[in-house]
Order: structure tokens, then sequence, then C-alpha cells
């Protein structure tokens, strides 16, 4: 038997090292040649890393957020033949029963082998925090019967898997089921990792609201006549046409006024201190995925008609939910959208998508009382919230965009004139 050390490869494009997303393996784990071991994540993409070679794994290296630089080992596995590195075995013992696998190292210690001599559950130490305990559904079952949470036992089963029998130490040695009066004081603190997608999303936003000197604009808009026109159109769609929502109507409203705001369809160099205008209008949708908020964009939306730009945002986001979008469909956006659909609120002040210097909020549609004259009547209205970047568009330049932006949703016919915005 030999030793073989999987090493983080050279992913491309200038990347010097990937962050620990997420393990798929444990010590004492038998894998296959192509077998997922581990989900790295750099600043250009999440990658899949998968065994060159069949073995069982007997340490793996870097806890969850960990950055690894490229080449540096990440598992180490027993396979059959020579292997790629001299055997160790003051290292690793011998026999694998006579060890238990480890939890993942801690941040002092990142790259020490989980492997360690099985203990009793009494005497074993609690996980690390945020760690996930490994169980049956049956022994997850019986500990929420026995009000016992899984995180304060520490399993004796492979892979550090906790056991009925653990349970039962956990009890026999002072554990005590939680009350359930529902009055007891809790004290109890989570700790969680800030780690992979949602790491990326913080540093951006911080990074984006640093940088950006904001500019926020909210202004109502009477969408009574749009959403007959949206109804209508819905109703006699044909086959294959997608349902239409409020964005493609904006989106196509959006590649009316921007030829007017050139400054506005734009990304700004701040570091080169050089502003690029596009005559493309490519929109980037915000939208909310179970790995968090990413945004895909729909290209060329000036070439496409209502029901282009309906069937293209469907797809983008599609994609972006699925985890499937490629890095094409995640970049190069102009101008950004972003909606909360019914959850919209009264009015938002959203963050840029840097380097942009646009992004639109529309708000939430609701019924409410209008003055038309001498007359009240209900409309259907919406607040639309914007940013911009204060160093490029001036305050009454946004105000102005925005306005042209109401012309045509409150006319909506507009839209689809030419020479009308």
């Amino acid at each position: 038997m030999g030793r073989y050390l999987f090493r983080l490869p050279d992913v491309g494009e200038g990347v010097a090292e990937a962050e620990v997303v997420v393990w798929h393996v444990r010590p004492g784990d038998t894998v296959k040649e192509d077998q997922s071991l581990i989900d790295v994540m750099t600043d250009k993409a999440t990658v899949d890393m998968t065994s060159p070679v069949a073995g069982t794994v007997l340490a793996i290296h870097g806890e969850i957020g960990a950055m690894m630089p490229v080449g540096s080992v990440l598992v180490e596995l027993e396979v059959e033949g020579e292997g790629n590195a001299a055997p160790q075995p003051s290292a690793v013992p011998a026999a694998a029963e006579q060890v238990a696998p480890a939890p993942p190292p801690s941040a002092d210690s990142p790259t020490q082998p989980l492997a360690q001599p099985a203990r009793d559950s009494a005497a074993t130490p609690r996980r690390s925090p945020g760690e996930a305990p490994f169980a049956s559904p049956a022994t997850r079952r019986r500990a929420f019967d026995l009000g016992i949470p899984l995180q304060f036992i520490s399993g004796t089963g492979p892979g550090g898997r906790v056991l009925a029998e653990d349970l039962d130490a956990y009890l026999a040695t002072g554990g005590r089921p939680l009350a359930s009066s529902g009055l007891d004081e809790m004290s109890g603190v989570e700790e969680t990792r800030i780690v992979g997608l949602r790491r990326k999303i913080a540093e951006r936003m911080q990074d984006t609201k640093r940088r950006i000197p904001h500019i926020a604009y909210i202004e109502e808009c009477d969408l009574t006549e749009l959403e007959s026109l949206r109804a209508e159109l819905n109703a006699s769609r044909k086959e294959g046409q997608p349902k239409l929502t409020l964005l493609p109507l904006l989106m196509r409203a959006l590649v009316r006024v921007l030829p007017e705001f050139p400054q506005i369809n734009a990304r700004y160099d701040d570091e080169a201190g050089v502003l690029h205008k596009y005559e493309g209008v490519h929109i980037g949708i915000a939208t909310q995925t179970p790995a968090g908020l990413i945004v895909p964009v729909v290209r060329h939306a000036e070439a496409r008609d209502i029901w282009g730009c309906a069937t293209e945002l469907a797809r983008v986001a599609g994609a972006a939910k699925s985890g499937s979008a490629t890095r094409a469909e995640l970049s190069g956006s102009t101008i950004t959208l972003t909606s909360l659909g019914a959850l919209g609120g009264i009015a938002t002040t959203p963050i840029i998508n840097h380097p942009e210097v646009a992004i639109i909020g529309p708000n939430k549609l609701v019924e409410r009382p209008v003055v038309q004259g001498s007359f009240i009547t209900v409309r259907r209205m919406m607040n639309l919230s914007s940013s911009f970047d204060h160093r490029i568009v001036d305050g009454y330049d946004a105000a102005l965009f925005i306005q042209r932006l109401k012309r045509l949703l409150e006319h909506p016919a507009l839209i689809f004139i030419e020479d009308a915005a």
C-alpha cells in the first residue's frame, strides 16, 4: 500500500489560492476515482475537485473557510501501489480500526492530519463552533425526543458519527434532557463562519459601499395603465411565451430612456479614472438563490422585445438559482434591476453593483386612494427606488432620468412608439 497526496491544482487565470467551501469526504472514507473530494472557491468560480485515484482517506487539510495556496496538500489517501509520497507509518496508525476520525482542524492548526485515537464519548471534548454533528435519522429523532442537542455529544462511530450508545453515555454521565416549559433562560450562542459565496457577497458589498458615494432617489409611479396592459398581454400570449412580470416592461422602458443618459448606462473604473459608456444595454437582475444574492445578466436588452426580455430573464435567473450559470452569464452588466416582488416594501436604498453607476429597485405594487382633479379614485401605485454613483451622476440628472422612466411606465403605450421617450 502507498500514500497519495492530492494537492490543490492550478485552476488557471492567475489564481494563487482558493477557499475551502465544502468537504465531501472525511478520514476513513473509501473513495473511487473521479469521486468528489472537495469544493473550493476562487474569486472566479466554485470548483469541484475530484480524486484522480481510488483509495482510503487518511487525512484532510483545511477547515471550511480556510484559504489554501495552489500546491498545498488537501487530501492524503492510502492507495494500492506506491502512491506519490513516501509512507509515514508514524503519522498514521497501521490498523484503520484503531483510529476514529476527528473533526476538521482548528484555524490555529489547519494542516494537521485529521486522525486521532478513539476516546470515550464522555471524555471527548465538544466539537468546534459551527461544526455540524453526524448522526442517523433515528439517532437524531431520539435526541430530539430527549431534548438533547447533538452538538453537545461527541460521536464514536465512523467519521465521528453520533451513535445511540453515545446518547446513552451522555445521559449516564450527567447529561439531562432540556427543560420544555418554554420559560427557561437561553444562554447559547451559535457561531457561524461566513465563508464561500456569502463571504464574497459580504466583501463585495463592503467594498462597494466604501468606495462609491451613493445618492438615493425615490419616486411614486401610477402603474394602473401598465398593469392593465400587462394583464391583457398575458391573457393573449402565444404558446411558449412566458408570463409577463413587471420587470420585462421595466427593462424595455430602460432601453428607451438610457440613450438620453449615456453616463448612466456605464461602468466606472475608479482606479484608472475612466468611465466606459455602452451602446448596448446589459441589464443585471439581482436574484436571490439558495447560495445567496447573484446577479445574472440579460445581454443586449435593446435587441429584445418584451417577450424576448421575459424569456431571457427567466433563463438566466433559473440558471443562477440552479447554480448552473456560467461566468459570462454572471458578468458584464451595465445597469442592474433589483426587485423584492411582493416583499418590496415602501422604499429601498439599493447598493450599486460595482463598477456600474446606477441601480433601479421597483417596490411593492399596491392599490391606494389618489386625488385626480376634484375626485379621489383608487389607483395601482408603486414607489420606484434608485441609487446612483454621485461621482458620475449629478442629483439633477438622476432625478431627470427617473422622471423620464416614470413617464413611460405611467403611459406604457409610449414604450412601443418610436421617438416617444
